[in-house]
Formats: structure tokens, sequence, C-alpha cells
């Protein structure tokens, strides 16, 4: 949600507002605020200090003056404790003479923040394109985390040199960055149910707070409603509470899910009051790694964005020259119901034995593994995984000029969750009897198929990736370089595929390969 470029201890550090950014008279700084509705911004300065704040509306509020603001000592004090209570996202940025600067990033996280620097100045964006020029290698243990699916929430990032400024987190730059972890956050447990505890309507309560705490305008807005239970549910009540008004959009899966899906979301939006308009892009047509795919094609795409990155970018194309302006996301349901280790003993994603069914994972990157939790950032507000999924979808979206929306990483749904017992958790029952409750079928609340993306991930690497592997073995990579990526076993695994002996587990990881060594060649 913002841009930045700070340098600190300027002889001049008043800030001016230019309409679209916040300079200062000398221009030696500059934060440039994402451009949207759901975006404002606002300026304080007592005359040493001065606190610039990025963050998404609240409705119900007026929108910010963004002129900055003389006021006296006590009055930016005040300023500053109640911008960091704001309850969506944020980002705050604060210069005092002759002191270093600080950037603070708020909870509630919707989009990232990467942060850069050289010998004078901090540079910041939620497009990691921005830094590119800052990037001076690899970071093994980082890289080692994305090749064997065990993503961690970190200040690390793919490339030395570029860093993540994670949530409640604040960067200190005065010629060298800081970044400061904050205290973990608390949480809690499941509770015992009163008797006349009524779940469901809690369930809708916190579903409707989440969506109401920001100023959307429905005409502008999509939801996804991929058939699934976290956008099928949220999708659904507000198709409840606004009738005609919420238009519908999807990627469409293949194998033996894809006729279920159809059938699901014909099944919801005849249900209930929908708009007419619904999205839907083919992902086995536009699969991952297409020839037109930007990864491919050699753009500046960072790691970390949506792995189905071109079925994505069309549908949020699509989206875009229809008129939206915000989209409403099912992500971080699954992590909202998600059983703790003691309710349910489960081996985390990426565990080591897990590598041996991954053959070209590098020397390099194999001695990493054993420092993958090693300077993690501590319990968030919201779950990490949530974060880092959150932070994949961002950046294609803001570049369509889209605000995204994720009702299910709201703090008031988050601790719902965490307060119900098991049983109404188990296996998403939540979900599934808030779905029965609207009178759906068992096709929708019980699907007998998996839906997945397995089967686009399949056909990606079995076609359209095949020309790409051969060029990485001929033409060499930095992941080779770095032996973090073994040739000899990449080349024993694409045999396997061109044979025809896909095996999900242990094949599909191979899709990290590719997209790390696009990501290798654009930036490095």
């Amino acid at each position: 949600m913002i841009k930045l470029r700070l340098t600190p201890y300027a002889d001049d550090v008043t800030w001016k507002w230019d309409g679209t950014r916040y300079m200062t008279v000398d221009h030696s700084s500059e934060v440039a605020p994402f451009p949207h509705p759901m975006v404002e911004q606002m300026a304080v300065t007592d005359g040493q200090r001065t606190l610039l704040t990025v963050r998404e509306r609240v409705a119900g509020r007026s929108t910010a003056d963004s002129a900055p603001r003389n006021v006296t000592t006590g009055e930016y004090d005040r300023a500053k404790e109640l911008a960091g209570q704001w309850p969506t996202d944020f980002v705050l940025v604060e210069m005092v003479r002759d002191e270093p600067v600080r950037v603070t990033a708020g909870p509630c996280r919707t989009t990232p923040l990467y942060l850069a620097h050289d010998d004078t100045s901090l540079y910041g964006s939620w497009d990691m394109a921005d830094l590119r020029e800052y990037a001076v290698g690899l970071n093994p243990r980082e890289v080692a985390r994305l090749l064997i699916y065990r993503p961690r929430y970190s200040t690390d990032t793919a490339f030395r040199g570029i860093h993540r400024l994670t949530e409640r987190a604040t960067a200190y730059y005065g010629g060298h960055l800081f970044l400061c972890y904050p205290e973990p956050a608390l949480h809690s447990g499941p509770r015992e149910l009163a008797p006349e505890a009524d779940v469901l309507a809690a369930f809708v309560q916190a579903m409707d707070d989440a969506v109401d705490l920001r100023p959307l305008e429905l005409e502008t807005t999509a939801f996804h409603l991929t058939g699934g239970f976290d956008s099928g549910t949220l999708a659904t009540r507000a198709a409840q509470r606004f009738p005609t008004r919420i238009s519908t959009s999807a990627l469409l899966i293949g194998g033996p899910g894809r006729a279920q899906q159809i059938r699901r979301r014909k099944e919801m939006r005849t249900a209930l009051s929908f708009a007419g308009q619904d999205l839907l892009i083919d992902a086995m047509e536009e699969a991952p790694l297409h020839p037109e795919c930007a990864r491919v094609r050699g753009d500046l795409i960072s790691p970390y964005e949506e792995p189905l990155h071109h079925p994505f970018t069309r549908m949020t194309k699509a989206l875009a020259e229809q008129g939206a302006r915000t989209v409403v996301t099912g992500l971080c349901g699954d992590e909202m119901v998600a059983l703790s280790q003691a309710e349910y003993p489960h081996k985390a994603m990426g565990e080591p034995k897990d590598v041996a069914l991954l053959p070209w994972i590098g020397e390099r990157a194999r001695n990493a593994l054993e420092f993958t939790d090693d300077g993690i950032a501590p319990p968030a507000v919201v779950n990490s995984m949530s974060l880092l999924s959150l932070e994949t979808t961002a950046p294609v979206l803001l570049r369509e000029g889209i605000w995204p929306v994720h009702p299910f990483a709201d703090p008031g749904l988050i601790q719902l969750g965490e307060w119900l017992p098991i049983d109404w958790r188990e296996l998403k029952q939540l979900q599934r009897r808030q779905l029965g409750a609207l009178g759906l079928s068992d096709d929708v609340t019980h699907p007998a198929e998996r839906e997945s993306f397995a089967e686009v991930v399949q056909h990606s690497l079995t076609t359209h990736a095949r020309p790409l592997f051969a060029r990485m073995l001929k033409e060499g990579s930095v992941l080779f370089d770095d032996e973090l990526v073994a040739p000899d076993g990449l080349r024993q695994a694409v045999r396997r595929l061109n044979a025809g002996t896909y095996r999900e587990n242990g094949d599909a990881q191979l899709l990290q390969v590719l997209d790390l060594h696009l990501a290798t060649q654009a930036f490095l």
C-alpha cells in the first residue's frame, strides 16, 4: 500500500503533499500511497517530528485530510498512539530531526512491504520489482524454505539485500538498516459453548462485521466464488444481504473435481440472488508457465507472487476491465478453523524426511534446512501462513488498480475460530453448516471429489514446463551455481516427467524450482 524513499539527517525535513505523494521540500525523501478509494493518508508534525500514516479506510469515517497538519507535542503523541490502534492495514513512517527514520507495519497486513537501502537512503515498495537493483544474490536459508515448501514468515526474502517488513515490526534506518520484531501476539484456545449458544449466528455476525468494516462500493466490488467452502460462505452471505448486487469470479480447475466445481457454483448462484455478472477463467487453458505468462516472458515477478500467476493475472485483468476496484476473497478460511497439534497431531510442511522425495535439492540447500526456523517472526495477530498467502495475491491485484479484502483474516473472525470447540472446526464444519443452513444440497456441503489446482499444476509441469526445464539445464542457473538446486537430480526428475510418471507428492514442488529460476534470471 506504500512506496517510499527516506533519507535521514536531511537539512530540511518539512513535508508537502502534492496530490499523489508526500515529499520533503529538498526532495530527499518521498512517500507514495497506493492510489485507491480504499486507502487514505494523513500527516502530522510538531516541528521536530513528522508522522506519515498510510492506511486502509474504515467505514463510517470521513476520508482523512492528506495535507500535513501542525500540532502540539502532546497532540503528536496522541496521534501516534491512535494511529497504532487502527483496525485495518496501515504503515507508519516517522522522521525525527537528526535521528534514524522509522517505518512500522500494522498487524492486519493486506499488502507486503519490501525494504532495501544504500549508503544514504531507505527504499520500500509493495512491489519487489522496484527494488531489483538492491538484490545482490540469493539467501540460501530462504531459498531452501521455498524449495521444500516450508515457508516461514520473517524479514528474509530469497534475495540478499531485500527484506520484508513483517506485521507490527519496525525498521530503523540511519545509514544501516535494523529490523525489530514485536512482542508475540497472544492467542486463546477453545471454550465450552453455553447451552443457548448460536454459533452460526455469531459466525454470520462476525462475517458481517469484517465486511462492513471497510467502505465497500458494491458496484465496483467482485467476490471470489471458487465453489469452495470459504469463498462460498462469504459470497452467499453477501448475496443474502445485498440481493442482485454481488458479482462473482473464479478460476476453473481441472481433473475430476472440475464438473463438481461448476455444478456447486451454479447451485450457489441459483439458490441466492447474485448479480448476473460471473467471470470464469479456465486455469487449464491459461495455465501457469503458459508462453504468455509474465514470469516466462522475463518480467520482474518475485518468487512470492501467486504460484498460479498467469491464470490469476488473467482473471484480475478481466475484472479490472469490467470495472472492479475491490475484490473480496475467501483466503485464510483454512487457518481460521485450523486444528492445533494437540487436537490433531500432524507433521508440518517440508519436514526434513520429505526432502528424500526431492532429488533436486542441492547440497547447500540441504545444509541450510537445519536453520529454517532461525530468525522467524514471533506469533502474529493474523496467522503467519495467512499473511504469506495474502502477500502472494496483493501485487497482481494492485498492478490492476484493485484493492484486496480478506474477511477471514479479520481479528474478530480469527478470535471466533480460536474459541470454537473442535467439533465446529474439524473438517470445516462451521462453513459446511452455514452453507447447509441456506438449504444448499450435500453436493455443496459434502462434495465427493477433491477440488484443487493439483491437476492444473500437473498440466503445467508436463507441458509448458518442459522447454523451460530444457533451457535451464542447458544454459545453467544461479540456483545451480549456488548449489541450491542439483542439476543431476533435476535432470532425473524431468526425465520422469517426460516419461509420463508424474507423482503429485514430490513433483508438484518443481513448479517452485522454475518460479525461483525465472525470478533469479529477472532480478539477478
